[in-house]
């Protein structure tokens, strides 16, 4: 009697570290698809789209180059918040008074920037799916996302929400790369022995995956749901690359359902909506249905995290019970409807321009982060930083330097 007396706590802890254990997994799950839907927003159906149509198959390899680039760049910057406990920009602010503010203006704009596009994009993606009318399904849309951080428990519900988005546009976009018949073996070809190489290209897609607030919208999820922590690296790790990857197969499907309606002689509109011109090609009116389902998708998931990830840059640390932060969340959601109802639909150029601005802002954050990785001890809590990521963050955050001045005229330009 008592062995069993004893035992009953044993297993009582037993149980609560397996609860713990089961929540960190689905909260580190959750930040894997709010990066990797806050990446797959309408902006990347547009310049995945926009980009095939023009360089064809040999846009194949700037996504290869882009993938490598942004796993650099993600392990590091997850790394080092994850080990800091702190966000972006309090880091920023630690290294140098003012700095993470600075951080946050960029991040905030080209969030909002791209939150007028997400919210144009899920309102057009309603009416390709439902037929209402556009403007109207982009307000009720909003209304949704702001429901989810009205919600006692918006933690949850957002993890749960992203993870059955990101898989819903997976699978349609793959439905319809298979109807397309794309030349695979000509991609993968020019995945490694491309035609030509667009540096512009290269720069928009790392901007549009991991640029501006996006870059920090996984690590960011992470530390609020207390996944964070040396004692948790190789999730956090594995965390980081995984939502990479999960963007990568989305690009590539989707690159491949253009490629197979361009390589088929159908000239593309890139000025209009080039991505939903290709899912009709591929697949006739039905094709436009699951356009719909695959930009709404984008669209909400895109709301989300675009305002979430801004209301973090903007708010303290707290936990994952932050009512500020929501309510910052909520503000943001609605000036960026607002904005939408004044402006309209975001063109195909400014969603392009959005992604390649974050581009050239996402090496500054980096950089920072970096800085404090190698030289700030004190703020990693005298962690020795492995010198095989530094390594390759350093070459990671060198190339988008590189990319960003050389591809700096030709992104102003395009609002030109």
């Amino acid at each position: 009697m008592d062995n069993i007396q004893d035992s009953q706590p044993v297993e009582e802890k037993k149980a609560s570290h397996s609860t713990e254990a089961r929540a960190r997994k689905a909260a580190l799950l959750g930040a894997v698809f709010l990066m990797a839907t806050s990446a797959i927003g309408p902006g990347f159906l547009t310049q995945t789209a926009t980009f095939t149509a023009k360089l064809g198959a040999a846009f194949a390899f700037a996504i290869l180059i882009s993938v490598l680039l942004d796993i650099a760049i993600q392990l590091n910057v997850w790394r080092v918040i994850a080990v800091s406990g702190r966000r972006a920009q309090e880091l920023g602010n630690a290294v140098l008074p003012g700095l993470g503010w600075f951080m946050s203006i960029l991040v905030v704009v080209g969030g909002v920037v791209f939150n007028i596009g997400n919210v144009g994009g899920a309102g057009l993606g309603a009416n390709a799916m439902l037929g209402i009318d556009a403007k109207i399904g982009g307000i009720v849309t909003a209304i949704v996302a702001i429901g989810f951080f009205l919600s006692r428990r918006a933690g949850m519900a957002l993890d749960k929400a992203l993870v059955v988005l990101g898989a819903v546009m997976i699978l349609v976009t793959a439905i319809v790369a298979f109807s397309s018949n794309p030349p695979v073996g000509e991609a993968l070809k020019n995945t490694v022995m491309p035609g030509t190489i667009d540096l512009l290209a290269i720069i928009t897609l790392v901007g549009g995956t991991v640029g501006g607030y996006i870059t920090y919208a996984g690590a960011h999820r992470m530390l609020d749901s207390g996944a964070g922590g040396v004692e948790h690296l190789a999730q956090t790790t594995r965390s980081s690359v995984t939502s990479i990857i999960v963007t990568a197969v989305m690009r590539f499907l989707l690159f491949l359902a253009v490629l197979g309606v361009v390589a088929g002689g159908v000239v593309l509109n890139t000025e209009g909506n080039p991505a939903a011109e290709a899912f009709q090609a591929a697949a006739g009116d039905l094709g436009m249905r699951f356009f719909g389902v695959v930009l709404w998708a984008a669209g909400i998931s895109s709301i989300v995290g675009a305002s979430y990830t801004s209301a973090t840059f903007l708010t303290r640390s707290s936990g994952s019970d932050n009512k500020t932060q929501n309510t910052v969340t909520i503000v943001l959601i609605a000036i960026s409807t607002l904005l939408f109802g004044i402006i309209g639909t975001a063109p195909a150029t400014l969603l392009v321009f959005a992604g390649a601005f974050n581009g050239l802002v996402l090496p500054i954050g980096v950089t920072v982060l970096l800085y404090i990785a190698l030289f700030r001890s004190d703020l990693m809590n005298g962690y020795k930083y492995p010198k095989w990521l530094a390594a390759i963050g350093i070459l990671g955050v060198a190339v988008a330097w590189f990319l960003a001045w050389r591809s700096f005229g030709g992104v102003f330009q395009m609002l030109g």
